[in-house]
């Protein structure tokens, strides 16, 4: 145990609702390829029909980027040298391929995950996922890694497109529902943790705590701006602070 550290009291029972992407898995080459595949795409459709495309590809870290600090794919699109005319075909090129199989296997458990999910399992945490992915998806791939079990529930949608459109409103009716089904009202032992400023209102419409994580999809400045409860990095570093909490700052990276 951190020395000065108080292990939370294990006479109230923590609930944990956490996101998919972001917190749990990393997604950010599935996003990265398929930015790369549908601009290859559009170029080959406009070369079959003679006319020439340069384009300039974002590295990795320059596409990153701008995903975390939710720059719209009309912008990504133009920053890299394509017209215009092409947006539209473009933007449907990247929603059709985003969740094909080929691409979705470029997914993996962020760092620390395994231990962050036992260690508050052990705490006696009921841990819920609450994924704007589907559902089935989620539970294959949890149940793939081992995962499965330590969740109390896995709720997500029947919507494919979902979790890449990420409204903020489906989020909120999601973790709206599953408190209702569990009987869970709002508590100081409740938490709501994701990457996106969907996870931060959700959590807030609801009247729980939120921890916001910057190993997703959004950045700790983006972030900063929907006054999560909390900031951490990672999930394990939240997971850390929520077994073993010693003060009640407002935000802190850790």
């Amino acid at each position: 145990m951190v020395p000065g550290a108080k292990r939370t009291s294990t006479c109230a029972p923590m609930t944990v609702f956490c996101d998919f992407d972001g917190p749990i898995l990393d997604v950010s080459e599935r996003y990265y390829q398929t930015y790369l595949l549908a601009l290859a795409d559009v170029q080959a459709d406009c070369h079959a029909q003679g006319t020439a495309l340069p384009i300039h590809q974002l590295d990795k870290q320059q596409f990153w980027h701008m995903k975390q600090n939710r720059v719209p794919d009309l912008e990504i699109a133009m920053r890299s040298g394509l017209p215009a005319e092409y947006f539209d075909a473009f933007l449907q090129r990247v929603t059709h391929i985003v969740n094909q199989p080929a691409l979705l296997h470029r997914d993996t458990l962020q760092p620390g995950v395994r231990w962050a999910l036992s260690l508050l399992h052990a705490q006696g945490a009921q841990l819920f996922l609450v994924t704007l992915r589907c559902q089935q998806q989620a539970e294959q791939i949890l149940q793939s890694y081992g995962l499965a079990r330590l969740f109390t529930d896995i709720r997500g949608t029947h919507d494919k497109d979902a979790a890449y459109h990420n409204q903020a409103e489906q989020k909120n009716a999601l973790l709206m529902q599953v408190m209702a089904d569990y009987g869970i009202s709002p508590n100081a032992h409740a938490w709501m943790i994701g990457d996106t400023e969907a996870d931060v209102l959700a959590g807030q419409a609801n009247h729980i705590r939120t921890i916001a994580v910057t190993s997703g999809i959004r950045s700790q400045t983006y972030l900063n701006r929907f006054q999560p409860t909390r900031i951490h990095h990672d999930l394990l570093s939240a997971a850390h602070y929520l077994v073993y909490q010693t003060e009640a700052f407002p935000v802190l990276v850790g």
